[in-house]
């Protein structure tokens, strides 16, 4: 897709998977969902090791899932982040050109409530942050072990872009923000249905936990599931599913 809010990037891929029955000559429209990426892979991630088509046909097949649409941006090419930075503005990008491309050129249901986000880690993190700074056009956030705040990360002591990925994820960071929300706010995001994943061995429990807190305190209602299982594919394999399942539990309401 054509891009002009990311310096230096005229074009920006994503992967998108279309429902079996979709079509160019008819007039049906469909769900969306927004289903990003952890940090240091890529828009593939969903399809290479989420498997993402398998469980779609799968869960379609058993009638446990509804047929949508599913868009995966691609925020690792160039710089690894979800948010707006001085030289990178991807959530502008997000929200004032992938959104609305989206919806121009395929067949999507262009409302609230037709329209979730999710993702994993970073991705889930983002997933909270967009939900919370645009509840007016998510039905639904789905945080798999999402990286809400900064963390000591061993792996990225030698990464130069580490220190300013890290304050930006803290300059973004969602729990403060809920904490301190005004009633019109806390008002708008009980408009959203809030679910959060994450292992019981994932290094950010504590993060996700006090995300919950915070939904506590505000009096805003949510899911949450902490089952066995750490920060890896082999727990997100199972909270797609649930993503899937959820997001189309809310559409049949």
């Amino acid at each position: 897709m054509p891009c002009k809010l990311l310096k230096t990037i005229s074009e920006r891929e994503y992967s998108i998977c279309l429902p079996a029955s979709y079509s160019e000559t008819d007039n049906r429209t469909y769900p969306v969902l927004y289903l990003l990426h952890g940090g240091g892979t890529h828009h593939t991630e969903w399809e290479e090791n989420g498997r993402l088509q398998t469980v779609v046909d799968s869960l379609v097949a058993q009638g446990l899932m509804e047929e949508m649409i599913i868009v995966c941006p691609e925020a690792n090419k160039n710089n690894m982040i979800w948010f707006n930075a001085p030289h990178w503005k991807y959530e502008d990008y997000f929200f004032q050109e992938l959104i609305p491309y989206m919806e121009q050129h395929y067949k999507i249901k262009a409302e609230k409530r037709y329209r979730g986000v999710a993702g994993f880690s970073m991705g889930g993190g983002a997933s909270v942050v967009y939900g919370v700074h645009h509840p007016e056009l998510f039905t639904m956030v789905f945080d798999m072990s999402g990286y809400l705040r900064r963390q000591p990360m061993e792996f990225l002591k030698n990464d130069p872009s580490a220190e300013w990925r890290q304050q930006l994820v803290e300059d973004c960071n969602p729990i403060p923000v809920i904490l301190k929300g005004t009633k019109e706010e806390v008002e708008n995001w009980k408009t959203v249905r809030w679910f959060v994943d994450c292992g019981d061995k994932d290094f950010t429990l504590e993060a996700n936990m006090d995300l919950v807190k915070a939904f506590r305190q505000q009096g805003i209602d949510y899911e949450m599931r902490v089952r066995a299982g750490s920060h890896d594919w082999g727990y997100w394999h199972t909270s797609l599913e649930m993503a899937l399942t959820y997001f189309s539990k809310l559409l049949r309401e």
